[in-house]
């Protein structure tokens, strides 16, 4: 099965996004760069480390598969900071909302690959971070309304609102309004939110499966010069302190090399931890699911199930 044009047309006029998620080694990124170039798209990964230049081999950062006979897929939030400076969620959301805006701007369709379940779920979910000022007068007004007379308020401001909680929670009713009044208004209109009207697709992969995939990975990572980057980060200036910060690998490889873990040690060590790593996002993904968020969800990255996906889901996303 292909998308044809149609189909792809009927697609892009209900999502403005697809969202590929998925444990590490569970081969997300490949199928978001599949649909990527179906889609006339451009990536925007959503990884907490892979936003750090030089941290590399550490976070799977596989730039090769952007690659392909039919030409490279751009990727976005790769490489944009030094791994010595504080990359927190309102930075995310702050170059998030902006890559996806540049991206649409120029007729593209923009597909997320990630596994950072909080940078997920604050997209997902419509954190918003900004600074939104708290309006009295609209609060003590939106008091006196009954909770369907919110709902029907809230979807008049924000007709393509996806977040379901959004219209349960009464207090949440309430800023939910307040945030898109402030929107509509000039200073918010510099926020630089997008509405988002995601398709999200979520990668299961046997139990078994993933661990000799995150295994044989880990072999390939070190034997490629994991431990040379490691010691390279911490010849470039930053502390052992920061590279335990930054991640598992940062984290092991450098008792490593400062003679606190063995070889042996250090690679049995650093399996296990990814392997429960890879369990917490799991648990980020079912938090995000049972928030009311709708995940597609397949057992291996096959375009092919995708595609079907896409074709026959149901309008779940937009409000009725």
């Amino acid at each position: 099965m292909v998308l044809n044009s149609v189909q792809i047309n009927r697609f892009k006029e209900r999502y403005n996004l697809v969202v590929v998620l998925g444990p590490t080694a569970s081969g997300k990124t490949r199928l978001a760069v599949g649909l990527a170039r179906r889609l006339n798209g451009e990536i925007i990964s959503v990884d907490s480390r892979q936003v750090y230049r030089g941290l590399d081999l550490g976070t799977g950062k596989d730039i090769s598969e952007y690659s392909g006979d039919w030409g490279s897929i751009p990727v976005h939030l790769i490489d944009i900071i030094d791994p010595a400076e504080e990359f927190n969620l309102f930075s995310f959301q702050k170059h998030f909302f902006s890559v996806m805006a540049d991206i649409s701007r120029r007729g593209k369709f923009p597909v997320v690959a990630g596994g950072t379940g909080l940078y997920l779920d604050s997209i997902l979910r419509g954190y918003r971070l900004a600074e939104v000022p708290q309006d009295k007068a609209l609060r003590t007004q939106l008091e006196s309304e009954n909770t369907e007379s919110l709902r029907k308020i809230l979807l008049h401001l924000n007709p393509a609102l996806h977040n379901k909680t959004d219209l349960v929670d009464r207090n949440r009713m309430i800023r939910a309004i307040e945030i898109a009044r402030f929107q509509n208004t000039d200073a918010g209109k510099d926020m630089g939110f997008c509405s988002l009207l995601p398709f999200v697709i979520g990668i299961r992969c046997n139990r078994e499966e993933l661990r000799r995939r995150i295994t044989l990975r880990l072999h390939d990572r070190i034997e490629r010069g994991l431990i040379d980057e490691v010691r390279r980060l911490h010849e470039q200036g930053l502390s052992w302190e920061r590279l335990d910060s930054l991640g598992l690998e940062y984290r092991y490889v450098g008792l490593y090399l400062r003679g606190q873990l063995s070889f042996n040690d250090m690679v049995q060590i650093l399996n296990t931890r990814i392997h429960q790593f890879a369990k917490r996002q799991e648990t980020w993904f079912r938090k995000i699911e049972k928030s009311g968020i709708i995940i597609h969800w397949i057992e291996n990255p096959d375009p092919q199930e995708v595609y079907s996906l896409m074709i026959n889901a149901d309008d779940e996303l937009r409000p009725k």
